[in-house]
């Protein structure tokens, strides 16, 4: 097996830290320059999913074994059986695995690894496991701990960045974090602020306040998000532009005092402050303002020392003045568009430069070759404010990997998207020459990724990138808010084309169910097994009721004499014949319809019927009569339920309370997000349903509530 799961090993010796002592990178292996030092023959990746196949892939290229760990809820996940190795660290719950430095670093020891990738997220920018990792003789494949705290740290590092020339943008960044205090300086700097978490990242513990009248309710729940997320509640306001550019630049640095960057990502397109759609160079920037951009992030990479891989955040307005955000320490989600643009593998690069390695490239070297786009697809509904979601991915199909194609993922078919940990299932990564190509493959390749078991973003991104705006490359980070008409247009009615196809299918199924049926009970010429329709001087016809979203639609299907149907919907006739057609583990519906031929891909899992094309997807149900259908939700009329499993955090109602529609009930934390569930309308508490710290599933009524009955 690729994975010992579990396997005990005895520690053999693990190297000084690689930040004192003399390496080397030599026939495919890390190597210490002096007699008696032993080979790096393993590096454990401190993560899970997606980044932790990523640098495996390249740890696999380098001739380097790679250690994997795991919790309960990953015992059987992608990158637990692409490792070498692989050990259990505990529970679901990332508190109790993967943020448990002392569980990731016994199991370091316990597989004899030399190294830790710390990928991003969990402990990738803890100090704390930085230093740890130094005490005990590992290599920590990252920065200096010292640059980690010093630009983990938001007030420190506006402090930093200023002194090193760096623009940025006014706050305040103290000590005093009393409501008041915080209160006026926002009055002070002017509304609207931004109230951030000093050791946020990722979108967590940010909250904007447009008033003074909501900045008190926004601070709250900045500070349970932080201290859920980073155990740390210490909170930044600063002023927030409107309608800003989030441009980042890659910056690289070794132990020699060397530092470059590569280019710099455009990384507006956001919701929830999280990033949905980056791509490489930023459009519109001049390549004045590239170098200058470039330039400032060295300054700030070389202002703390830093060795490894990080990214320096810009705001830029709309005269391209740009101001230092924060420094985010480790490898970026983003950063395989910053590998298309420059021809280069990153991850490689952190573990030559954790070697003790100069950079593999001087600032001349490193040239801008092409565009590059990456989508981020994630388990959610766009239709329902981006909620993110978990389930099992029943059917799951990519576009074709190429040089020009990347699919960054850690699910397979039949993998679940955890209710535990983030619901991104891949990232897309695509090249062209020029921001028109890699736009253009880009949209292409999306309609080739096509999932069935849970909501995606996937039809959102495809609307997202064909709109003429972002076409035009004016970006910012309220683009969705603004072009939110277009954006999420709403439902169209069916087309008579999908409709045929969607009961083709269903006929063929049922026809090759009736076959197998034959087969089986050694029948197969008995007219009662057959449902073909075929009669004698008569034609069958039968009604077929579909349902596409809202929508209901009315089939009348006529069997004919040689095999063909005729369907007719809305007065409308069709002559429709096909049949399915199987490549691999993908089926195609091979179809034509008044003699135009179709070829969407087909999956049907049970009542439903999925059709993916390069027009788009379609969904569409054969509807359940009412008398099977249960009653669920009885105990939530008029309540509010849970939009989807996770825990409750807070409490804020009780029993004969009277609250106002819109007025908060209850705090959830699920996906690593806080989501606060409103009255649905004016009543009386009549019951709570759960308390704090309890687990609810997904539409679980929370709270009863019962209409004030007048005087």
């Amino acid at each position: 097996m690729a994975a010992v799961l579990g396997r005990v090993h005895c520690y053999r010796g693990l190297c000084a830290p690689l930040h004192h002592q003399k390496w080397i990178w030599t026939k495919g292996a890390l190597r210490y320059a002096s007699v008696g030092s032993s080979r790096i023959e393993k590096v454990l990746i401190a993560n899970r999913g997606e980044i932790a196949c990523r640098v495996m892939r390249t740890a696999k290229k380098m001739g380097v074994k790679s250690v994997a760990v795991y919790s309960e809820a990953d015992r059987s996940a992608m990158h637990v059986a692409m490792a070498d190795e692989a050990f259990h660290i505990g529970p679901a719950a990332s508190q109790q695995s993967y943020l448990c430095m002392e569980k990731v670093m016994g199991a370091a020891k316990g597989s004899g690894a030399q190294a830790i990738h710390p990928g991003y997220g969990f402990l990738s920018e803890n100090t704390e496991f930085a230093e740890l990792c130094k005490r005990e003789g590992i290599i920590f494949i990252g920065p200096p701990s010292s640059a980690i705290r010093d630009m983990g740290i938001k007030s420190t590092s506006k402090h930093i960045m200023s002194a090193a020339g760096v623009p940025i943008i006014e706050g305040y960044h103290g000590e005093d974090q009393s409501d008041e205090k915080l209160r006026a300086e926002a009055a002070r700097i002017g509304y609207p602020v931004m109230i951030k978490a000093v050791r946020g990242g990722g979108g967590k513990g940010m909250r904007i306040a447009h008033s003074e009248a909501e900045f008190q309710d926004q601070l709250e729940s900045a500070r349970r998000e932080a201290r859920k997320s980073f155990n740390d509640d210490v909170m930044l306001v600063e002023k927030f532009v409107e309608n800003p550019r989030h441009v980042e630049v890659q910056v690289f640095g070794d132990q020699h005092g060397n530092a470059v960057y590569l280019f710099e990502r455009d990384c507006s397109v956001q919701r929830r402050h999280q990033k949905i759609i980056e791509e490489a160079p930023g459009p519109g920037i001049s390549p004045e303002v590239r170098k200058k951009l470039g330039e400032a992030a060295v300054r700030a990479a070389k202002a703390v020392n830093y060795v490894g891989a990080g990214t320096v955040e810009f705001i830029m307005d709309a005269q391209h003045n740009f101001y230092f955000m924060e420094m985010n320490t480790r490898l970026q989600v983003e950063h395989p568009v910053s590998e298309m643009i420059t021809g280069t593998d990153l991850v490689e690069w952190q573990l030559r430069v954790a070697a003790g390695e100069k950079l593999p490239l001087a600032q001349e070297e490193i040239k801008l070759r092409g565009h590059s786009f990456e989508a981020r697809i994630y388990a959610e509904d766009p239709n329902n404010g981006f909620l993110p979601g978990a389930g099992p991915l029943l059917h799951l199909s990519t576009p074709q990997s190429d040089e020009h194609t990347r699919i960054e993922t850690g699910v397979r078919q039949g993998d679940e998207v955890s209710v535990h940990y983030d619901p991104m299932i891949a990232k897309l990564v695509v090249w062209g020459e020029d921001r028109a190509a890699a736009l253009k493959k880009l949209r292409y390749c999306l309609r080739q990724y096509n999932i069935v078991g849970l909501s995606t973003n996937i039809d959102f991104l495809l609307h997202l990138s064909s709109h003429p705006e972002f076409k035009a490359g004016n970006v910012h980070t309220s683009f969705i808010a603004q072009h939110h008409a277009q954006l999420f247009p709403a439902p169209q009615a069916p087309s008579h084309q999908v409709v045929c196809q969607a009961a083709l299918g269903l006929l063929l199924r049922e026809q090759a169910h009736t076959q197998h049926f034959s087969a089986q009970s050694h029948d197969k010429y008995s007219p009662f097994a057959s449902c073909t329709g075929r009669r004698v001087n008569i034609l069958h016809k039968r009604n077929m009721t579909l349902q596409l979203g809202d929508s209901k639609v009315e089939v009348t299907v006529t069997y004919n004499p040689d095999g063909k149907y005729t369907m007719e919907i809305d007065d409308e006739s069709f002559q429709v014949w096909g049949e399915v057609q199987t490549e691999g583990e993908v089926s195609f519906l091979h179809c034509c319809i008044n003699g135009v031929l179709s070829r969407p891909k087909l999956v049907i899992l049970d009542n439903t019927v999925h059709l993916f094309s390069m027009e788009g997807s379609a969904e569409v149900t054969v509807p359940v009569p009412k008398y099977l259908a249960g009653v669920t939700g009885a105990a939530a009329q008029g309540g509010a339920v849970a939009p989807m499993t996770g825990t409750i955090e807070k409490v804020l109602v009780k029993a004969g309370d009277k609250v106002q529609a819109g007025d908060a009930l209850v705090v959830m934390i699920a996906m690593k997000m806080e989501h606060t569930i409103r009255a649905p309308k004016a009543g009386v508490i009549k019951k709570v349903l759960f308390k704090e710290g309890a687990q609810a599933n997904r539409h679980a009524p929370l709270v009863e509530l019962e209409e004030e009955e007048e005087a």
